[in-house]
């Protein structure tokens, strides 16, 4: 793939840069910047722009092989690609939308005529209900009983010997990164952003300030479990700077070192404990999504208080969430189905 990218001449070297295609490159500096622009201006969520950049580096590699440059695209080579796809459904329309965006906003700026992607169809899809596996209620009881708050260190000689139980900072933060998530429906970048000063005491309750997709600002109640987990967290962490990250990793010393969890560490977390439950590990962040609404529905919630909480705009993607059907399934399907 090194091959295939170039230096941008319009940043500086020392940058890093955002590596250019070499099918945009030999279309020149205007093509360059503009294709730039398309990714630093037009999309502001991360991981779209990561998704849509891989998206596109795949296609221009294809160009490449094929021998075509960047004027000669038409619809015909746009779905020969998307045909060659060996990809699930939802990622080939992803690509195609990625595309689709970048030719449109190269058409606007007159770098090529016409946008090859734009009548070129994708693959028919629909989900009538979500895939991500989820907790069931007993589940996240016992995954979040499970999670140690207390660990032994060991006693110099010097002083005595032995061991002692300490607080145990880790699995403080990870109970209450785990509760938060199920409890206020959040997805996983959210929590991973929160700061000191998003959680506020509001009367007796407290909330969760946080920015969800999109860059909606939401306001979240907590339920008084994962507030008393958040509590008992902080009071071991003594984090208190109003912009100090409110989950940061720690060292080997278990000190906080100040920088916020990635998604990628926060799926370790959710790997590491739910192993040492006894659960699966297909398991992920967004199981607790799926979880906190599927047993929220359960106990009576409104789909419409759900649909709030989780920050959905359309009723329908939080019914994907809604898991109370597959679970009586399979409770229909042990108790009706034996032979013997």
């Amino acid at each position: 793939m090194a091959g295939d990218l170039v230096p941008s001449p319009l940043l500086p070297a020392r940058s890093g840069g955002f590596p250019v295609p070499a099918l945009i490159a030999a279309a020149g500096d205007k093509a360059s910047e503009h294709f730039l622009e398309f990714f630093a201006a037009t999309i502001r969520n991360k991981n779209t722009r990561a998704a849509y950049m891989q998206a596109v580096a795949q296609f221009c590699r294809w160009c490449q092989e094929h021998q075509l440059q960047l004027a000669t695209i038409r619809p015909l080579h746009m779905s020969a690609y998307i045909e060659a796809l060996e990809m699930s459904a939802p990622s080939v329309k992803q690509h195609l939308a990625a595309l689709r965006g970048l030719f449109n906003w190269l058409v606007v700026k007159q770098v090529v005529p016409e946008n090859p992607a734009l009548f070129v169809k994708g693959p028919r899809f629909s989900r009538q209900i979500g895939i991500t596996p989820i907790l069931e209620s007993g589940q996240m009881r016992m995954l979040l009983d499970s999670i140690a708050v207390t660990r032994e260190v060991k006693i110099p000689k010097k002083h005595g010997g032995g061991v002692k139980q300490v607080v145990d900072v880790k699995g403080l933060r990870d109970r209450a990164v785990i509760a938060i998530m199920a409890y206020t429906f959040a997805r996983v970048s959210a929590v991973a952003g929160l700061k000191r000063g998003d959680y506020r005491l509001e009367g007796k309750r407290a909330r969760l300030r946080m920015m969800e997709k999109g860059g909606k600002e939401k306001l979240v109640w907590l339920h008084h479990e994962a507030e008393q987990f958040l509590d008992a967290y902080l009071a071991a962490a003594r984090i208190e700077g109003a912009d100090e990250a409110l989950f940061p990793t720690l060292d080997k010393m278990h000190r906080m070192s100040g920088t916020p969890l990635t998604r990628r560490d926060m799926l370790r977390i959710v790997k590491d404990r739910c192993r040492a439950a006894g659960l699966s590990e297909t398991f992920c962040n967004h199981t607790f999504r799926g979880t906190g609404i599927t047993v929220f529905l359960q106990n009576g919630g409104a789909l419409e208080a759900a649909q709030d909480i989780a920050n959905h705009s359309d009723p329908r993607t939080t019914k994907l969430y809604d898991r109370r059907k597959d679970l009586a399934t399979l409770s229909e399907i042990e108790r009706r189905i034996a032979f013997e």
